[in-house]
């Protein structure tokens, strides 16, 4: 008997239609593992622990918004397990299909009509006194920034060992191709295709106008290092795991061994998503 993993979004709406889908794919066959979404706890280190998905599902479906999505990519973790997003959130660029549409494209789904995209995930360590204390992966991007009181943070950047820059700024986004929409767009950071094999560096509001959004291949290694004067500074992860650094942490971040399998669908386009997302009318003004 084939599973069927739903990852839930904690919403009333969502866990109702999570019930329905159950009982339809229980009609077809499939055993069915119902998840609701995890939630960070205040210690990160509680968050390294949580289980991750059984290895057997044949996929999951994840309804909920982009916050769900992500959180289900960790729950999955490193394994090949299929995933699709249904959006029932405000956003939704990691949605393959809407609520209305969730049974036709389930149909498709378990006759294996379907596509799979993979999508580039950062693995990042947290070194400290030359001992690795965390390591985490990310499908949307990585932030070092500092806090809503302290001045600007002070990080020093380097692209396989090779000094770049120190970054004056409120903080650092390194970003995957698929996180490119998400905080490093809002941060002035480039559209980048999602199967293009790059990572982005986009300074938050830097005290250097200068120094602008980069783009640079994945097979590279970024070495991070906070200097002394920076103080009160974070790194969170996909916006899920958050760690305090200093002056004493290296951070390394490289290209994740394992990318997510994002399921598709053969009518749906990468680019009439991001028109519908970004409210691109392309008529004149």
């Amino acid at each position: 008997m084939k599973k069927i993993g739903l990852f839930i979004k904690r919403d009333e709406k969502a866990i109702n239609k999570a019930n329905e889908l159950e009982k339809w794919l229980t009609s077809k066959g499939f055993f069915v593992l119902k998840k609701e979404n995890i939630y960070p706890t205040n210690n990160p280190f509680d968050n390294q622990k949580i289980p991750i998905a059984p290895p057997d599902l044949f996929c999951v479906f994840v309804l909920g918004g982009d916050g769900t999505f992500l959180s289900a990519a960790r729950w999955i973790g490193e394994q090949d397990i299929p995933v699709l997003g249904i959006k029932f959130g405000d956003v939704g660029f990691l949605a393959e299909t809407i609520e209305e549409d969730l049974f036709t494209c389930a149909e498709k789904i378990i006759n294996n009509e379907f596509s799979i995209e993979p999508r580039t995930r950062l693995f990042i360590r947290l070194i400290r006194n030359e001992q690795e204390i965390a390591s985490q992966t990310a499908l949307n991007d990585i932030v070092i920034n500092k806090g809503a009181l302290a001045r600007l943070a002070h990080i020093e950047t380097y692209i396989n060992d090779s000094y770049l820059t120190t970054y004056r700024s409120d903080g650092l986004i390194i970003a995957t191709p698929t996180g490119s929409t998400a905080y490093s767009l809002a941060a002035g950071g480039p559209i980048v295709y999602p199967s293009l094999p790059s990572i982005i560096l986009t300074p938050i509001c830097p005290f250097t106008l200068t120094n602008r959004p980069l783009i640079i291949p994945d097979n590279v290694k970024i070495k991070i290092k906070i200097t002394e004067q920076s103080t009160d500074i974070v790194l969170t992860c996909d916006g899920q795991i958050g760690y305090e650094i200093g002056s004493y942490d290296t951070i390394l971040v490289t290209k994740g061994k394992r990318p997510v399998k994002m399921i598709t669908m053969s009518e749906h386009h990468y680019f009439d998503v991001l028109k519908t997302k970004l409210r691109w009318s392309g008529g004149r003004i």
